[in-house]
């Protein structure tokens, strides 16, 4: 019996102290990675971070391994809120949410507003890349796009007034924002790219993004689903109340550019040119977009992720991977019945929205019409 009890107590001092350490390496990876903390890094410091966070990732795998088993995530508690939007807990904050729908857009500006995994990053990039006529040197220079985009109501970037100009032509700031049209701040004389995807492959593609985030810890099939289609737990609203949203401004706001993920996917030099054109920028030669199609190609930015990450690397995920997939079909990979039933809640929720949801997806009608 005492032999029972004494290794009872030894499996209890165990877990409290590896949750004690667990509690102190996510307050030191966070306190880090604030701000600057770390896309303010040279290369070299930030590969040493990740080096560091391995260490302890090693050391830790037992108890994060028990915890994917006791818990999963739960959506509800994983969030902040503001104004009845959700977002993530870590990466935004109701204080960050404040700051952000406080700002005073410049004439500057250049905001790249996307619905979460829709292609933010790879928008960022072109702006960026057609800013500098296809001489961007984040990847020589050993940089990140953090380090000199801001995400707007984030906590893990360059802060928004300390974000340099880009390019010389026409100097600007590049700014990532989710945030719906209702809560982004709006001026007349900034400029705002809006890049939608299709509903069914950005919910594929925030799977595959939790996945890679919390592991063992992600939730099943039907409790994604019921998050990316509620208004009040889906982060920064629904892609169809987002899509909505941004389209109706596109509609009624000459500086608002409405674009499409597949067809960057399709003719991304078209894309480019039309961006170039958007901005004010004079015409960007041959040479110079055929520069930017291919610092911006897919191939290109997964062989330099360290330039592009998302997010700072975490405890669950020391390397910060990019795309998982990046395709314009992702949405044929979801079990079918799942499909069908984002895609009837989506034709649901779009009724009498002007948005040409049949001309930009028709297959999302597909399983309404019978066809």
């Amino acid at each position: 019996m005492s032999l029972v009890l004494w290794l009872l107590g030894a499996i209890i001092v165990g877990y409290v102290a590896y949750t004690t350490y667990l509690a102190m390496v996510l307050k030191w990876e966070d306190e880090e990675t604030v701000g600057l903390g770390y896309y303010g890094r040279s290369l070299a410091e930030r590969n040493a971070f990740k080096d560091r966070l391995r260490a302890h990732a090693r050391r830790l795998r037992p108890i994060l391994a028990l915890n994917s088993r006791l818990a999963k995530l739960d959506f509800a508690r994983a969030r902040i809120q503001y104004r009845g939007i959700s977002a993530p807990t870590g990466s935004c904050s109701e204080e960050s949410f404040a700051r952000a729908a406080a700002y005073a857009p410049r004439p500057d500006d250049v905001f790249v507003v996307t619905q979460m995994k829709c292609g933010t990053t790879w928008m960022q990039h072109v702006v960026y890349e057609v800013l500098r006529r296809g001489e961007g040197d984040l990847v020589a220079t050993g940089s990140a796009m953090y380090a000199i985009s801001p995400w707007i109501e984030g906590r893990r970037s360059v802060p928004v007034d300390q974000a340099p100009m880009v390019g010389t032509e026409r100097p600007s700031r590049i700014i990532k924002t989710h945030l719906p049209a209702s809560l982004c701040p709006f001026s007349a004389e900034a400029r705002y790219i809006y890049v939608a995807r299709h509903p069914v492959s950005c919910f594929a593609s925030c799977i595959d993004f939790v996945d890679t985030n919390v592991g063992g810890m992600a939730p099943d099939i039907p409790a994604f689903e019921r998050w990316y289609t509620s208004p009040d737990l889906m982060w920064w609203g629904t892609w169809t109340d987002h899509v909505k949203g941004w389209w109706e401004r596109s509609q009624q706001s000459p500086n608002v550019l409405f674009v499409y993920f597949e067809d960057m996917k399709k003719d991304l030099a078209r894309i480019v040119r039309q961006v170039a054109a958007f901005l004010g920028m004079a015409p960007l030669s041959e040479a110079e977009v055929a520069a930017v199609v291919r610092k911006c190609s897919f191939a290109y930015m997964q062989e330099h992720q360290d330039a592009f990450e998302m997010h700072p690397p975490h405890i669950l995920q020391t390397n910060a991977e990019l795309f998982v997939s990046g395709s314009a079909d992702r949405y044929k990979h979801v079990p079918v019945d799942v499909r069908e039933r984002i895609a009837q809640w989506v034709v649901m929720e779009m009724a009498g929205s002007s948005f040409p949801l049949g001309q930009a997806y028709p297959d999302v009608l597909e399983p309404i019409s019978g066809e």
